[in-house]
């Protein structure tokens, strides 16, 4: 099976588990009921569900625990591009080649949805009784909150706030991303591990490795594919980062400074993976795609 036809799997399981929770009944008006799930539903590679379901499968977990964690981390994500699209934020009109969420429902039920995506994150993993321990499952819900919170994403996002319009270094332009797009890409890596069975702490420590050297990748390819992209394909006006003033990696590197930098990062993560002890090959394959993708 083709990486492409993995990662289409991974979004067909994701999406079934997400609407199976909207498929219930619900105390949330129409409307916001509406919102979120159009959140959750417009379109996305579903990187993070993804890195779940092959870390987990690979070091033998069980299907329908790493079914929960994909979701929730797809929660987190999705609850995230949504107060990024805000007028407040990015303000952006497209998301995924289709209109914001903010520009169909509006700026408060955005929010809101946003605000429910969040904390349905924890509800499912919270609620959902998983074939590990309750030790590893207190350890999900943590290391989803760290990831998310001060000390990851939206520390990432506070940061990437406050340097634009500013000049900034490669170190804190890396430091910016390695938070705000690394935290809880390594999240998604580290969830799929810990509802494994008898997983090691040196396991752990290289898909710590592997995780932060994919996600700065990821983010590199996404600043080179703003300036080379094509907005069909892109599903959001190529150039929008140079637009917004933002530092990107070809601004400060040079576009062959950028690709050479994402290659030198896929590397790092190859060699991450050869340390541990387990078929890593879809990550692997995971990882060239990263930088071979035209969205």
């Amino acid at each position: 099976m083709s990486i492409k036809e993995q990662i289409k799997l991974a979004q067909d399981d994701v999406a079934n588990t997400l609407n199976l929770y909207f498929e219930q009944p619900l105390e949330s008006d129409n409307t916001i009921k509406e919102a979120t799930h159009y959140s959750l539903m417009n379109g996305g590679k579903r990187l993070r569900p993804f890195l779940v379901y092959t870390t987990g499968k690979m070091l033998g977990a069980d299907k329908r625990d790493l079914d929960v964690l994909a979701a929730a981390i797809e929660c987190i994500h999705s609850y995230s591009l949504v107060h990024d699209d805000l007028p407040a934020m990015d303000d952006d009109d497209l998301r995924r080649g289709r209109p914001t969420c903010h520009i169909i429902y509006g700026e408060a039920q955005a929010i809101l949805a946003g605000d429910a995506l969040q904390t349905l994150a924890f509800e499912l993993i919270a609620k959902h009784t998983f074939k590990c321990s309750t030790e590893a499952q207190l350890k999900m819900i943590a290391e989803l909150a760290h990831a998310s919170g001060l000390q990851g994403m939206v520390a990432g996002q506070g940061r990437d706030i406050a340097a634009t319009d500013k000049l900034i270094t490669v170190d804190e332009l890396e430091r910016i991303h390695k938070l705000k797009t690394g935290a809880l890409i390594n999240c998604a890596i580290t969830l799929g591990a810990l509802c494994a069975p008898n997983i090691s702490q040196h396991t752990l420590d290289n898909l710590s490795t592997f995780g932060y050297a994919i996600g700065l990748a990821f983010q590199v390819h996404d600043d080179i594919l703003d300036v080379e992209g094509d907005t069909i394909i892109l599903g959001k006006p190529q150039g929008s980062d140079i637009a917004a003033n933002k530092a990107t990696y070809p601004a400060l590197l040079g576009m062959l400074g950028a690709k050479q930098k994402a290659l030198n990062l896929i590397q790092q993560a190859h060699e991450a993976l050869a340390n541990i002890d387990a078929d890593t090959t879809d990550l692997a394959a995971l990882a060239n795609y990263l930088i071979e993708r035209d969205h």
